[in-house]
């Protein structure tokens, strides 16, 4: 009861543009709680066992390699699989690349939200207080010569309100919008280097050397 009389006293005090931050607040929160779940399932981070595949194959263990392959339970995993396949082919891989592309922006919708939550939850704050300040000197004016300041400065303080709702949705959202691109910056620098290591990996080379000494 105690929480629902707060939500009550804020949509009271603030008005709809309480309302509408907190909204965006339950908003934000659905989509976190979401993109922490399909991080988890898709095994975002945990690639250690796709890293051991890549480590035999570019030591020249391609069978090992693919067997290595098989435990991963990486998102990544099945575009491995399909540079190995198609290792030596032309154009294998800007297909590849296109595919991965694909995955990551599965992995990264919300993202463009979550930003726009963050750039508009301090705007909207602001301007539920612009609003409030009118209407704290508008009546102001009413009172004429008989100004309580009591009455002024509650409904200052009224009116600030909603620029620290709004502070308070943007904050987190922004640091927990940053985290997950960060993230998903390390997915692409493992992604890119995982490919390329089985598209041209480090035995080929010397394969060529030896054969051209022999």
């Amino acid at each position: 009861m105690n929480f629902f009389e707060t939500l009550a006293g804020l949509f009271a005090l603030g008005g709809p543009v309480v309302a509408v931050l907190l909204f965006m607040s339950v908003l934000t929160m659905s989509v976190v709680l979401y993109k922490i779940w399909q991080f988890s399932v898709s095994g975002v981070g945990r690639h250690r066992v796709l890293a051991d595949a890549l480590k035999l194959w570019d030591a020249g263990d391609t069978a090992a390699a693919s067997e290595r392959l098989q435990a991963s339970r990486s998102y990544l995993a099945p575009f491995v699989g399909k540079a190995m396949k198609g290792h030596g082919r032309a154009g294998v891989d800007d297909r590849l690349d296109a595919e991965v592309g694909q995955a990551f922006a599965l992995l990264e919708r919300g993202f463009r939200l979550l930003d726009t939550i963050a750039q508009i939850a301090p705007l909207l704050g602001l301007f539920g207080t612009v609003l409030g300040m009118i209407d704290a000197f508008r009546s102001l004016q009413g009172a004429g010569s008989t100004v309580d300041p009591s009455v002024l400065a509650g409904g200052i303080w009224v009116a600030l309100l909603t620029t620290a709702v709004g502070l308070a949705v943007a904050i987190p959202t922004s640091m927990v919008l940053a985290w997950f691109e960060s993230r998903m910056a390390r997915e692409r620098v493992f992604a890119d280097k995982a490919l390329r290591t089985v598209l041209a990996p480090e035995n080929d080379a010397a394969d060529l050397s030896i054969a051209t000494h022999a």
